[in-house]
Order: structure tokens, then C-alpha cells, then sequence
């Protein structure tokens, strides 16, 4: 089935990208104590804020989709509480139409800033000069991870008629 077939391709990139984040936050540590240990002699890397800005713009996108997947997202019941549990599937896909739509639209836009950057071959200001298209990127990366994770948990909560509940990793 289709809709089998998406959520398990999302289901693997949603762990590919959580993932890298993972592995993010181990670089973000090993440069920070990187700087540390070279500000003990007097130097630097010179580029800690910038990598470390990028690093966690990269974390945050990249793991929205691996969250929304696992329900780690924070979910406010005011209205779902009031509902009997089997119209539970009815506000959610509402819910993740409207989420869909505009993080469909915001990942439109940044597409077009991704772009633009890497045509005009746009860098930082720092030493590095680092083209920021690739940092750009990556947050366009995240963001299509999550409405590609949106567009499969509408399907699901349509296709079955109930709200998806959180699966052992596996």
C-alpha cells in the first residue's frame, strides 16, 4: 500500500535526520571544548558563534519532523479533552492540514532564499566565508522533512480514522 510505503520512508528519514542532529550536538561540544583548550594558549577558531548558530538552525529543523513523529512535540489538549476520543482523528488532521499549509508556505519561501543565496554565491562575513547557502540549506532540508512527516500523518489519520499512537523504536 501507498500510504505504508510514505510513512516508512518518512519514518527512515525522520531517524537519518535525528540522527544528524545527534551528531551535531556531539560537533557542537568538540568545538566548544575545541575553543576552550585554544583560548588556554591565546588563539582561537575564530568561527565558534557562526558554526555554533548554523549547528543548532540545522538541530532545530532536522529534528521537528523525528519529533512530530514520536508526538515529542508540545501539544496543548485545551480542545481535544473536550472531545469524545473517537472525533480525536478529526481536530488532528485539521490540525496537521493547517501546520501543513504553512510550513509548506514557509519552506516555499526559504526555498527561494536558498536559492537566491546560491546563485549570488552569497557568504558569511566572517573569517570562514562560509557560502550560506549550505547552512540555508540544511534548514530547507528540515523544514520539507516535516511537512513531507505532516503530509504522511495526514494520510494516516484519514486512512484510519484514529489518531497514530507513538511505535517502539525499532
Amino acid at each position: 500500500m501507498i500510504i505504508r510505503l510514505l510513512v516508512s520512508i518518512s519514518r527512515r528519514l525522520n531517524q537519518l535526520s535525528g540522527a544528524l542532529a545527534m551528531l551535531l550536538i556531539a560537533y557542537l561540544l568538540c568545538h566548544i571544548l575545541l575553543e576552550i583548550v585554544l583560548r588556554l594558549f591565546g588563539t582561537s577558531t575564530y568561527v565558534l558563534d557562526e558554526f555554533v548558530g548554523y549547528a543548532i538552525a540545522t538541530i532545530t529543523f532536522l529534528g521537528l519532523g523525528y519529533s512530530l513523529e514520536r508526538n515529542g512535540l508540545i501539544k496543548v489538549n485545551i480542545l481535544s479533552d473536550r472531545l469524545p476520543e473517537k472525533y480525536h482523528w478529526i481536530l488532528d488532521s485539521f490540525i496537521s492540514l493547517v501546520s501543513f499549509a504553512m510550513f509548506f508556505w514557509v519552506s516555499y519561501y526559504w526555498y527561494i532564499n536558498v536559492a537566491r543565496s546560491f546563485k549570488r554565491n552569497v557568504t558569511s562575513e566572517s573569517i570562514a566565508e562560509t557560502p550560506l547557502w549550505i547552512p540555508e540549506g540544511m534548514v530547507l532540508v528540515g523544514l520539507t522533512l516535516l511537512c513531507l512527516t505532516l503530509f504522511v500523518r495526514i494520510l494516516v489519520l484519514v486512512s484510519t480514522r484514529q489518531v497514530p499512537h507513538i511505535e517502539s523504536n525499532k
